[in-house]
């Protein structure tokens, strides 16, 4: 993959995080409700998290896969 490309996916990656973070989105998840002890907010909040450094993580691993072949 060329860098440009990589750096076009991480783009997408970090507005992706910008737009999940954000407060409407956010807004949606506040409410009383709590899942396996954690306030549903902060599970989402974790939740988006996670996802984001395993799409950064699958997009850095690809780019790095071929570029070692």
């Amino acid at each position: 993959m060329k860098d440009t490309l990589k750096s076009q996916y991480l783009w997408a990656v970090f507005f992706l995080g910008l737009f999940l973070m954000n407060y409407p989105v956010l807004s949606i998840y506040n409410i009383p409700q709590i899942i396996f002890g954690i306030p549903l907010l902060y599970l989402m909040v974790f939740g988006f998290w996670l996802l984001l450094i395993l799409i950064t993580y699958l997009v850095i691993r690809k780019t790095n896969h071929k570029n070692n072949a």
